[in-house]
């Protein structure tokens, strides 16, 4: 690896402060901050960029702190990107990222404000996936890499899964950790013949049907071992509330609830469109297409359909003048969907989304198909690192 020294770093990126090497190429360096001079170590290059880890300051930003995770290094765990960032640092790094990428890909300029997570971080992550090095003991990855680093806990975890880091887990590729709920945890084991169990931090064999539940706004969730559910204690509330919040729902209302999981969001909007209305909850996983048509039932007229979402799937779901709601993977929405569901001309569409960069490109194409962006707003659920999740409506231009 090659060491360069005095990279001045101007901008925060997903993948670390923005800096120029000598020859001209980005590169993105991790633990670093904008306005930093630092020495940098190039741990990737490629023909017009690169990537790198600050390994010795030069000049030190007003918001740098030392990382309360001593994990949380150069060549350490991958997680946490921001442990060095102070609170209002990391809000001033994701607010201008969302920021910036609506403007540079979606051509729309637009302040932002992040709201908070109620609950602090430390402690606050439900799910965590860790591998298995050879002698059975948990480890988190290093960035960009299977590499593993042994840790004995991770600072952002649910302080339940300190049992599972305490003990061996051979035979298995990755272990992940669920602490969902107030009912027991378990470990959802990835073994490395391909097979996949679920048992307790003790190491005891649960049955295939064990599942969380948990409490969202009044109404219990089953969530199975291999279903999606928010890492974060307060996201599936704070989602919730901020979705039906801009969706304007009223009763008799006919919504789609695209890749909608065990049906967080279908719920809700069921009870708020009331006997007359109507929910289509399309999503593809079928053990989440399981636990949601056990969550629905009850909360009204919810239709829930095992598709995937492509181009097809919402000129099948989605009715004209309706309300829909999709939340998709981070990769955002699929070839040809943002285009398909302009066409099919909802008066509201709410995008629920975890990457600030995929969802300015759907942006961009729902702006081409005649929609306008009515509200964006950041949540700080993924704290000590860039990520953020980001609320927003679009409405069709002239409404």
């Amino acid at each position: 690896m090659t060491e360069v020294r005095d990279i001045s770093l101007e901008r925060p990126a997903v993948g670390g402060a923005v800096g120029r090497l000598p020859d001209g190429r980005v590169i993105f360096v991790r633990h670093g901050l904008p306005s930093e001079v630092v020495d940098v170590e190039v741990t990737e290059e490629h023909t017009t960029y690169a990537r790198g880890e600050a390994v010795a300051l030069v000049t030190r930003s007003a918001g740098r702190v030392e990382p309360s995770c001593p994990y949380a290094v150069p060549s350490g765990c991958g997680g946490c990107d921001l442990q060095h960032a102070s609170p209002e640092a990391q809000r001033e790094w994701k607010v201008a990222l969302v920021a910036e990428q609506l403007l540079r890909v979606a051509s729309v300029e637009r302040d932002v404000t992040l709201e908070s997570a109620p609950s602090p971080a430390r402690g606050s992550r439900t799910r965590l996936r860790a591998g298995v090095d050879d002698e059975g003991r948990l480890g988190l990855r290093v960035w960009r890499s299977h590499d593993l680093v042994g840790v004995d806990d991770c600072w952002l975890a649910d302080e339940r899964f300190a049992a599972a880091f305490a003990r061996e887990w051979p035979g298995n590729k990755d272990v992940e950790l669920r602490a969902i709920g107030e009912g027991e945890p378990f470990a959802v084991l990835h073994r490395t013949d391909g097979a996949v169990d679920v048992a307790s931090f003790e190491g005891r064999l649960l049955s295939p049907s064990t599942s969380s539940r948990i409490e969202v706004n009044g109404h219990t969730f089953r969530v199975g071992p291999r279903s999606f559910w928010q890492s974060h204690r307060d996201a599936p509330a704070v989602l919730t509330d901020a979705v039906l919040g801009v969706a304007g729902v009223k009763p008799g209302d006919t919504v789609t609830d695209l890749y909608a999981g065990v049906g967080l969001f279908s719920v809700p909007l069921a009870k708020a469109t009331g006997r007359g209305g109507r929910v289509t909850a399309v999503e593809s996983a079928p053990w989440s297409v399981a636990d949601a048509r056990h969550n629905v039932e009850g909360a009204g007229r919810v239709q829930v359909r095992q598709w995937d979402v492509t181009a097809r799937a919402v000129n099948d779901a989605v009715a004209p003048d309706s309300i829909v709601v999709v939340d998709p993977p981070r990769t955002g929405l699929g070839r040809g969907v943002a285009a398909a569901l302009a066409r099919r001309a909802p008066r509201r569409l709410v995008y629920v989304s975890c990457d600030p960069a995929t969802f300015a490109r759907d942006a961009k194409v729902l702006s081409g198909h005649g929609y306008r962006l009515q509200r964006a707003t950041p949540f700080d659920l993924f704290p000590q690192t860039p990520h953020v999740e980001v609320v927003s409506a679009f409405v069709r231009s002239g409404r």
